[in-house]
């Protein structure tokens, strides 16, 4: 039972793509990853150098765990089970020069990574978020339906989808610090990933959609600004861009939520999405004692 680890996103998509592929919605943060890896380049998310792993029960064995890493953030974790995640955490506990300031990921396979983690090198693991992923069941639209109609976003809408961006990014738990909103956004218009819903001419809310990868495609972020809520805007938007994902071609179409924030668990859950598992964001860079 070992772990590979690879610098090489070429070598991680011959060996692990159909793991990645055929566990689409336990793989969804590392699909995206390595799609946007594939499309803009090793420091699409940093000046860091990627690293990717796969598990095997044995050599010669099918890939049965994955992650991912885009430095300066943490470790991303896919499907796996059984040992792999302790020892996952044993291995980059003693890999050469890279630090793991996080782990994200199946709260199960998470817990059992931090673990692993603090026997190994003395440093506990803090929760930072505590996470859903939610699957669209089957699409019911809002009800009562909120006033307005969803749009793609245009160039015209860039700045302020950039400071709806950093708006959204100061409410998570969960945002990246360091991201540049301005690139961002101009590459989600560009590739039409970003969703506006408009009320009497003038833009409410907003939501991502990804590309659909293996047939996988996740809403998020979702953002209205604090005294446009409670109208039914985020519902609109997220039905919205649910029924473009799968007017794309997706048959899994997923989304996080912060548990902590009740109404928008509840809102998802009426239009059709289902749960899937819990999930955690866990620091691992504080000291014992």
């Amino acid at each position: 039972m070992t772990w590979t680890l690879s610098t090489s996103l070429d070598d991680f998509r011959v060996v692990a793509g159909d793991f990645l592929a055929a566990q689409p919605a336990l793989n969804t943060v590392p699909l995206t990853i390595v799609d946007r890896l594939a499309k803009d380049g090793p420091h699409a998310f940093g000046e860091g150098q990627p690293r990717f792993g796969w598990w095997q029960e044995e050599p010669q064995r099918p890939v049965s765990g994955v992650f991912v890493q885009t430095p300066p953030f943490g470790v991303v974790l896919g499907a796996m089970s059984g040992e792999a995640p302790s020892r996952l955490a044993e291995v980059l506990a003693t890999a050469a020069a890279v630090a793991v300031p996080s782990v994200q990921g199946n709260k199960q396979l998470a817990a059992v990574f931090a673990r692993a983690w603090e026997r190994t090198t003395g440093r506990r693991a803090e929760v930072q978020v505590h996470e859903r992923l939610y699957h669209l069941w089957a699409l019911a639209q809002p009800d009562p339906a909120p006033s307005g109609s969803a749009r793609l976003a245009v160039k015209a809408d860039h700045a302020l989808l950039v400071a709806w961006h950093e708006a959204f990014s100061a409410e998570s738990a969960a945002a990246r610090p360091g991201v540049d909103h301005n690139a961002l956004v101009g590459r989600r218009i560009a590739e039409g990933l970003l969703h506006v819903w408009e009320d009497d001419g003038r833009p409410v809310s907003f939501a991502g959609v990804s590309p659909v990868i293996a047939g996988m495609s996740r809403i998020g972020p979702v953002y209205t600004p604090p005294e446009l809520r409670r109208r039914g805007y985020a519902s609109g938007i997220v039905a919205a861009g649910s029924e473009h994902a799968l007017a794309q071609g997706a048959t899994e179409v997923l989304l996080y939520t912060d548990l902590a924030n009740r109404t928008s668990n509840s809102i998802y859950q009426q239009l059709g999405y289902v749960m899937v598992h819990d999930a955690l964001v866990l620091d691992l860079e504080l000291a014992t004692g």
